[in-house]
């Protein structure tokens, strides 16, 4: 595990105390002996039988356990949970290892060499970016060179290019996926002149959702452009589409918590009471916020 060490290693002055990098890097191979402990004959049985594909869902929950404890502001059990993702990770490599696929030092490796090949503004020759935005920019030219030479490789092999969606996967959250494809369209010319043209768009994609027959297929798939629609209007201003809509959706079970509560105090439920009750009880919190 030296190389791992070396990597972690800061590049730039004022590193952290050589003995908590050490240290680090021992708890790091501590975890690594273990995981592949579990696999081992005589280890866990049940970490023996598992591949990537039993355990992939296991991935997916643990991040988002990870974002509940951001989102709530909960750094004690936040450290607890990215170790969870942690473990997905040391797991997948393990399984790889024992496979003969990659180990959890060429996943080390390679997420460093792309960190550097990705952030020239930092380590390479070229001007350091002046806000969040331009680093994005920088990050969509660099992938699209990384695409231009894998195509060339493919096509020296005689095989298919990749498609430049390829590398969104389809198993992320609609709204999140809408944004990376729209994104990576963006970054190739495939883009609207200023944010009013995608507002237009939006209300293109609302006149054709309601021309379509209510409770009809085609007019679901209509209310999906309209919402893609949207996701370009978050993108150019800026705005995570998926973080936005959490973040609302978090304030409304903060805000119906609280109406809940006002109807217990009256000696009733929500569902007793009248959409006219329900109203007057959500406007009473929203004024006290």
């Amino acid at each position: 595990m030296s190389e791992t060490r070396d990597m972690a290693t800061p590049r730039n002055a004022g590193e952290r105390d050589r003995s908590t990098r050490i240290d680090a890097s021992e708890a790091f191979d501590a975890l690594t002996e273990t995981i592949w402990r579990l696999r081992q004959p005589d280890g866990c049985p049940w970490d023996r039988e598992q591949t990537h594909a039993s355990i992939a869902k296991n991935m997916v929950e643990e991040a988002y356990e990870a974002v509940d404890c951001i989102e709530d502001g909960d750094d004690a059990h936040l450290c607890e949970e990215l170790g969870d993702v942690l473990m997905q990770v040391m797991l997948h490599a393990q399984i790889a290892a024992d496979e003969g696929s990659f180990t959890i030092d060429d996943v080390v490796r390679g997420l460093d060499e792309k960190l550097v090949r990705r952030h020239p503004h930092v380590f390479g020759n070229r001007d350091g970016a002046h806000d969040a935005a331009e680093v994005l920019d920088i990050w969509d030219q660099v992938k699209l060179a990384e695409k231009a030479q894998g195509d060339a490789e493919a096509a020296a092999l005689e095989e298919r290019p990749k498609g430049l969606l390829e590398s969104v996967p389809r198993a992320l959250p609609a709204l999140m996926q809408a944004q990376k494809v729209s994104r990576k369209a963006a970054a190739v010319g495939f883009e609207w002149d200023t944010v009013d043209d995608v507002w237009a768009q939006v209300g293109s994609e609302r006149a054709e959702f309601e021309r379509e027959e209510p409770g009809s297929e085609a007019r679901a798939m209509e209310f999906g452009d309209m919402l893609f629609a949207l996701v370009n209007v978050a993108r150019r201003e800026g705005i995570d589409a998926e973080s936005a809509l959490r973040a609302s959706t978090m304030k409304f079970r903060a805000r119906w918590e609280v109406v809940e509560r006002l109807a217990q105090a009256r000696g009733s439920s929500v569902e007793q009471l009248s959409t006219a009750e329900l109203n007057q009880l959500w406007d009473k919190v929203k004024a006290g916020e």
